[in-house]
């Protein structure tokens, strides 16, 4: 299923970095009307999907002929894709014959219905790995999970299957590099659109009619954690930093998150999360199922005193720098790409347990000074690399490679 897209334009992004914006015009002489397209699981929920809706129309507005399809596949093929998923990050799974069969086969049928007739196609995430068995053409496979120690039996029996056809493997991290990648992998951060509605600086009037219809005191801190309903992201431990920081700060904590349509057992979690929050009237989850949206999660993030991220394992965690991108300071674990986003002690502090975190929160909380300095800091380093102009710069210089 084709992705219907808004139109942007890179011109729009001069007045942020437009040094980046000439070089990307450039860039782009030599590939115009190539045909390019991306394919993924969902439109809708998850990194992928926003980094998407940005990077595919600005490849079309520098002259690309880009679009993006997205797999059709039965709730069945998305409970084998998670098993996955949780595998590639090192997970102990059981995966039967019957259910790689279903694998193969949504694959399968997906590479003769979706339109793939392209100059290069980018594959994203496991889910339409074997597209490429089933597909001529030139193809790219783009990684967006930490993969530095997956579950190696299920990881060689997916991956060598097709690793010959790809060209190029692009990870978020080069310690993610696994056999049979490592002759053609790229290290590829991912980015934030500093003009999408999540991060574009909003007018006070909108702040205040979000924070009014969510019910949130700005005159207490706010912590924030901005993360998907899934086991990695250990949200149990967010709500245990919260309550160790609640015996001594007057506080609260928002829990905000989009049901992913891929991912069933986010559904589940969702409901344990809520239990073990019980009903402090300090925990506010927020989600789309309450009408939360990009503007929503702006606000929320804007509104922040400071950003927590408990994830155990993170393939890059943009979540991150979107809160830097406002100018707060982040508690985080040092995992996968949090590493690179968080430098401790520079915008923010990389802590492991749950009492190292709710200690870091605290020096932030009461120092007001040094949450400036950190804040400060945060925009700068996002600035200088996790934005859109230089996510699509890798991507150009990536599709010349194994074009030409």
């Amino acid at each position: 299923m084709r992705v219907e897209l808004p139109i942007k334009r890179i011109s729009n992004y001069k007045n942020i970095v437009s040094d980046e914006v000439d070089e990307l015009i450039n860039l782009a002489k030599e590939l115009k009307g190539l045909r390019v397209v991306h394919v993924n699981a969902t439109s809708y929920g998850g990194g992928v999907a926003e980094l998407l809706y940005t990077l595919v129309p600005l490849m079309r507005d520098l002259g690309l002929d880009a679009y993006w399809e997205v797999l059709e596949a039965p709730n069945e093929f998305f409970n084998v894709t998670k098993k996955l998923h949780n595998a590639f990050q090192g997970a102990y799974v059981d995966i039967t014959d019957s259910e790689l069969e279903l694998f193969e086969k949504v694959n399968k049928e997906n590479a003769e219905k979706l339109n793939l007739d392209a100059d290069i196609v980018i594959i994203h995430d496991p889910q339409p790995y074997f597209i490429p068995l089933f597909k001529e053409g030139k193809f790219i496979w783009r990684c967006h999970i930490d993969t530095s120690s997956p579950n190696k039996i299920i990881w060689e029996k997916i991956t060598k299957k097709a690793a010959k056809k790809y060209s190029k493997a692009l990870f978020h991290l080069t310690e993610y590099v696994q056999e049979p990648f490592k002759d053609i992998a790229v290290e590829f951060p991912p980015s934030i659109d500093p003009l999408s509605d999540k991060n574009k600086q909003l007018p006070e009037e909108t702040i205040k009619e979000i924070i009014l219809k969510y019910n949130i005191d700005i005159t207490r801190p706010i912590i924030t954690v901005v993360a998907r309903f899934d086991p990695w992201k250990d949200l149990k431990s967010a709500i245990d930093v919260y309550r160790i920081l609640k015996e001594k700060v007057d506080l609260q904590l928002l829990i905000v998150s989009a049901m992913a349509k891929d991912d069933p057992e986010g559904w589940i979690l969702f409901e344990e999360i809520l239990r073990y929050a019980g009903t402090d009237p300090d925990i506010h989850f927020l989600t789309d199922l309450k009408g939360v949206g990009h503007l929503e999660v702006n606000v929320f993030q804007t509104i922040s005193t400071v950003g927590l991220h408990t994830a155990t394992k993170e393939g890059f965690g943009l979540v991150i720098s979107e809160m830097l991108w406002k100018g707060n300071p982040v508690v985080a674990r040092p995992t996968g790409g949090v590493k690179v986003q968080i430098l401790d002690g520079f915008n923010g502090f990389l802590r492991n347990d749950v009492k190292e975190l709710a200690d870091a929160l605290y020096d932030i909380i009461n120092d007001s000074s040094l949450k400036e300095e950190f804040g400060r800091n945060a925009k700068k380093l996002v600035k200088e690399k996790f934005l859109t102009t230089a996510h699509l710069k890798r991507y150009l210089k990536v599709i010349k490679e194994v074009i030409y």
